[in-house]
């Protein structure tokens, strides 16, 4: 504002030959600069100019350049820093920035990206057919860099990603299989990854974790696997021996006594005797992954032979958790036994006593005896009423004959 001399304590303005308005101040760094625009009335540059004094006095002030970074470039630094990523994980926010964010946002400055720019984005994406799920991942990505850029590096005053619900999303309830409907798909599994689905589901391990097995880490007699390492899929480099998907992931899980003989099985018949030795490998002894797998055990036509077709490998771990979740075990001890590190809950989750998650053990174990009991009894009534037919066809036939 102006003193009674007419001149203004903070900043100043002069008149164009445009016949606009610009503004000059001195920051707090004591460097003059410019205001980013000219005024077409006096009145607006001096409102320009005591909303930017109120924010040097609050201590908001950021200096215009350092937001001129344009947002590609941040958010590919952003990613390059971030501390603790999976090489998994960087790929994955990579192709997010470079599919769905660049090619709209990339180009504007940090400094000038608002909320309804924001809000215009996300609907360009569903108008092009990206995916609810899809736009809610592209959305958290570009609200994460952003409030980096808001709390840790100050260069922007608030974070514009302020779209309620815009994070969320509504996947559809993926499919978990009864207990007859795991060992269906065992049998329909070549004998060579038979424990392995049955190591996958009954002990909720992830696939690189079941992948990344080796015979150090199972343990027979006492019915316990050690997660230690976990497999990645890395583009250009294929499969990655690397450290389990979080802290929590490293752990012992107790498996159901009636599956141990096939495990044990499996150990003495597919795999050598070295303690490295990986457990589950290609018939050629090479590591296993998702891929060959696949086609290794004619994937898709064996789960819709039990009558699962949209089954995925990681539904078997999530129909795991589903028969652990029903013993009525503690939700601390659920989430140990599944290797869950929720940063919100870690405290809550991380101490879970080795007693609990053998209980679970023993109370799958015996869900699935009782399934195991039940399918033999159905077998063994279909068998008995065939072999009746069949004497009933023999007597017929034999009466004929002496007729």
């Amino acid at each position: 504002m102006a003193n009674k001399d007419r001149h203004r304590r903070f900043g100043n303005i002069r008149k164009l030959p445009s016949r606009r308005y610009q503004v000059r101040y001195l920051g707090p760094d004591g460097a003059m600069r410019s205001a980013p625009l000219t005024f077409a009335k006096k009145e607006e540059a001096q409102r320009w100019l005591t909303l930017t004094e109120a924010r040097m006095v609050r201590d908001e002030w950021i200096a215009p350049e350092r937001a001129k970074i344009l947002l590609k470039d941040y958010a590919e630094r952003w990613i390059s820093q971030r501390p603790n990523l999976r090489p998994r994980t960087v790929h994955l926010y990579t192709w997010i920035l470079g599919k769905h964010v660049t090619p709209y946002l990339g180009g504007v400055p940090v400094g000038l990206i608002d909320t309804p720019m924001v809000r215009d984005w996300r609907s360009d994406l569903l108008a092009a057919g990206v995916s609810q799920g899809g736009a809610a991942k592209a959305y958290r990505l570009l609200r994460a860099v952003l409030m980096t850029a808001f709390k840790e590096d100050e260069i922007i005053r608030r974070n514009p990603c302020q779209i309620p619900g815009a994070d969320q999303e509504r996947a559809a309830e993926r499919p978990t299989l009864t207990v007859n409907q795991v060992f269906d798909l065992t049998a329909k599994v070549p004998e060579r990854y038979r424990a392995l689905i049955l190591l996958a589901t009954f002990g909720c391990l992830r696939w690189g974790e079941v992948a990344a097995l080796k015979r150090r880490d199972v343990d027979a007699l006492v019915g316990t696997v050690r997660v230690r390492e976990a497999f990645t899929e890395q583009r250009g480099k294929g499969m990655v021996l690397g450290p389990t998907k979080s802290r929590a992931g490293k752990r012992v899980v107790a498996i159901p006594a009636l599956i141990l003989p096939q495990v044990g099985a499996h150990m003495d018949m597919y795999v050598n005797d070295e303690p490295d030795a990986f457990v589950f490998t290609t018939p050629s002894g090479t590591t296993i992954w998702r891929g060959n797998f696949n086609k290794l055990v004619d994937w898709r036509k064996t789960v819709a032979s039990i009558g699962a077709a949209e089954l995925h490998f990681h539904d078997l771990r999530h129909t795991g958790n589903t028969l652990a979740a029903r013993t009525g075990t503690s939700l601390r001890d659920l989430m140990t036994r599944m290797g869950h590190d929720n940063p919100r809950a870690a405290l809550i989750y991380q101490h879970a006593s080795a007693e609990a998650d053998l209980a679970i053990a023993a109370a799958i174990n015996v869900m699935v005896e009782a399934a195991t009991v039940a399918h033999a009894k159905a077998e063994g009534s279909t068998k008995a009423s065939s072999d009746d037919d069949s004497s009933k066809d023999d007597e017929d036939g034999a009466l004929g004959l002496v007729g």
